[in-house]
């Protein structure tokens, strides 16, 4: 029970338990003193009365300062589902729910670490356990060395590499320690140049670059919005059928500049747009770890569009397909 928890201020909540025991111990002294009872026994019952008064008032006020204490404990074991009662409107309540955010913001942050480990140990065993799958036939002679052994090989090294520079990317990004390098660029060279570089190692797959005006420039680092379109091409490649067409675009106004990347695959289901930029979530149809993704390319996009203040976002394209969004504020002609 918490009788004092209305009042606003830790002072004023001081000042009732105060007034509480002097009242009490007046009106325990003067009906002792009508009575007739010994001067020494209404001092004693007016002093325990007070001191129970005070206990009363006193153990509203500091509860939550013991449950933060015990909670603290808790956490430091590694538990960090326990809360703290909240409901006291002054500084100990204010403290009370910082606590809560406090936990809650640990607790999803130690989620979302057992949930990294857990996947980069899946991520990495996968391409190990093929190379050593792949030596072993070597060493034993089951398997001659030959062109598409070592191209295989050569796959499953490369995605090792491409996991642990994104990984590396994207702990650099969580940590702020990658500052933007902001210049005034043209989008077509840049849009161009992701497209060239894709083209190395898309041949069955059409890409085409529509900037309009053509002149378009943007204010931001380059190299990081570069990364942000070759991440958007290569996941639009990886999940285009042979022969078709991924288009890279640009536009914009006096406001905004929008780029988007549109292929002609089976899409994200409308109930997993909002999960795709989370680290290592694929949909089920459209982001399989066969096809040689890792999962952190969109998280990474996602946090370089943040840094910029813009916004990154999935659309559905008729008849199928997908469509990414990224929007960055402030164009100059």
């Amino acid at each position: 029970m918490r009788p004092l928890d209305p009042l606003s201020s830790i002072k004023t909540k001081l000042g009732v338990v105060i007034v509480a025991s002097v009242a009490v111990t007046v009106a325990v002294h003067t009906l002792g003193i009508r009575a007739g009872i010994p001067l020494f026994v209404v001092g004693g019952a007016s002093g325990a009365l007070s001191l129970l008064m005070v206990q009363f008032l006193a153990h509203g006020m500091t509860s939550p300062l013991r449950e933060m204490a015990a909670a603290a404990k808790t956490m430091a074991r590694g538990d960090y589902s326990k809360r703290v009662t909240a409901t006291s409107r002054d500084e100990v309540g204010d403290l009370s729910r910082a606590f809560n955010a406090m936990a809650s913001e640990l607790e999803q942050v130690e989620r979302m670490r057992r949930d990294l480990v857990a996947n980069v140990s899946h991520e990495l065993r996968t391409p190990i356990s093929a190379l050593q799958a792949v030596l072993e036939n070597l060493i034993d002679g089951v398997e001659e060395p030959d062109p598409v052994t070592f191209t295989t090989m050569h796959e499953q090294v490369r995605r090792l590499g491409r996991l642990v520079s994104q990984l590396l990317d994207l702990s650099r990004l969580e940590s702020g320690a990658v500052p933007l390098q902001r210049i005034n660029f043209r989008l077509e060279d840049l849009l161009q140049q992701a497209v060239r570089e894709s083209k190395l190692h898309s041949h069955n797959v059409h890409l085409t670059v529509d900037v309009r005006p053509p002149d378009l420039s943007a204010d931001g680092d380059p190299e990081r919005v570069h990364q942000v379109v070759a991440n958007l091409i290569e996941n639009a490649v990886r999940h285009s059928p042979a022969d078709a067409e991924v288009s890279v675009s640009a536009y914009g106004d006096e406001h905004r500049v929008t780029i988007e990347v549109a292929d002609e695959g089976p899409g994200i289901p409308q109930n997993e747009a909002g999960r795709v930029f989370e680290r290592f979530y694929r949909a089920d149809a459209a982001r399989s770890s066969t096809q040689g993704g890792t999962g952190l390319g969109l998280a990474i996009a996602r946090w370089i569009v943040d840094l910029h203040g813009g916004e990154i976002r999935v659309e559905s394209r008729e008849p199928t397909g997908c469509r990414m969004v990224v929007e960055f504020p402030g164009i100059a002609p």
